[in-house]
């Protein structure tokens, strides 16, 4: 993985997801090494100002600013009051590669348990700004457990 290669026009494995956010970034280079080298994504294909990007079934675009998406002013950081999570086999390799681009993060890595009707699922997750500053949350399944009672939720 992590191939900053240039592509040759292939489509992502396993064709196209039914959602890909594309992210408009203030700079495609810098944005590719953070996704590639930081966080392990591959280039699908790639063409002047943009990428398509995958890794474990997720897939994202990165297209340098020109104009065609915007629906008002584009002040860092971008995509304020949005975070994209996505689930990965494991975050361990992922922060590796953020710590040798030195990349801070916005939360470090932590277990969560999400409510999920009468179990919990666990999530190890972090957080991190891309170069633009899009929240992105990177989870590793801690599997389910049977909801717990606690004693101050009443229930």
């Amino acid at each position: 993985m992590a191939s900053m290669t240039q592509a040759d026009g292939q489509l992502p494995v396993g064709g196209f997801n039914p959602l890909v956010p594309e992210f408009d970034v203030f700079d495609l280079a810098q944005s590719l090494r953070f996704w590639c080298q930081g966080l392990g994504f591959d280039i699908a294909y790639e063409r002047e100002g943009f990428a398509y990007l995958e890794r474990e079934g997720a897939q994202v675009m990165l297209s340098r600013m020109n104009g065609n998406w915007m629906t008002g002013p584009l002040d860092a950081p971008l995509g304020r009051g949005i975070n994209f999570q996505f689930t990965v086999a494991a975050i361990m390799p992922m922060l590796e590669g953020l710590r040798k681009l030195n990349w801070p993060l916005f939360r470090e890595p932590h277990e969560m348990w999400y409510q999920t009707g009468g179990y919990e699922s666990g999530d190890f997750q972090f957080l991190v700004q891309d170069p633009s500053g899009y929240l992105l949350r990177f989870s590793e399944s801690l599997g389910q457990r049977p909801t717990t009672v606690r004693p101050d939720s009443g229930t």
